[in-house]
């Protein structure tokens, strides 16, 4: 009997290990990239973006931590409009969108091979929500070339959202740029 209960005990505390590791899953980096200095005048810095450094390496990603009903990530501001500091058209429909419009790129992780595309994610930050729709990746496995505007990669855990975003957010202008917030895929 003893024998019985402890091979029980054992099963379950397996069974328990196994679970608790796939919750606890971890993205971590998959490489760098070394950054060159743009051309003039190539690297669009309208919403405070960073432009990429000559020798400054940028640690890449394929992968961003899972996702929840309550995800953790930090919120950014970019421009989906053309010329603006988002560099190519958004790749879910090759368009450019209006910054007056709700919309979102995630991080490649989060926009998963594109199977978020022009679906709706939940934002919640300032004591305030919004539905934003996803139209671009932010990538995080390249960057400082001219696909990305001269860029660093994208970090694995933004949401780059449009200025209608932070307005309906009810951020003041003065602190646009980044912000905590957490986000979920909508019904």
């Amino acid at each position: 009997m003893k024998k019985q209960v402890c091979s029980s005990v054992f099963l379950l505390l397996c069974v328990l290990f196994l679970f608790l590791g796939a919750e606890a899953q971890t993205c971590n980096p998959s490489g760098k990239i070394r950054g060159k200095n743009p051309p003039p005048g190539q690297c669009n810095q309208e919403n405070d973006s960073d432009c990429c450094k000559d020798g400054k390496w940028y640690t890449t990603y394929k992968c961003s931590p899972p996702v929840s009903s309550h995800t953790k990530a930090t919120l950014t501001l970019n421009s989906f409009a053309a010329g603006g500091d988002g560099g190519a058209p958004s790749e879910c429909d090759n368009q450019y969108h209006s910054d007056d419009k709700p919309v979102v790129a995630l991080s490649t992780g989060w926009f998963n091979h594109k199977k978020r595309c022009l679906k709706y994610i939940n934002i919640y930050g300032n004591g305030k929500s919004v539905r934003a729709k996803v139209v671009d990746e932010c990538d995080s496995t390249m960057g400082c070339d001219s696909d990305h505007d001269y860029q660093p990669p994208c970090p694995n855990y933004i949401v780059d959202a449009s200025k209608a975003v932070w307005k309906a957010l009810g951020v003041p202008e003065s602190d646009w740029g980044d912000m905590d917030i957490y986000w979920s895929d909508t019904d």
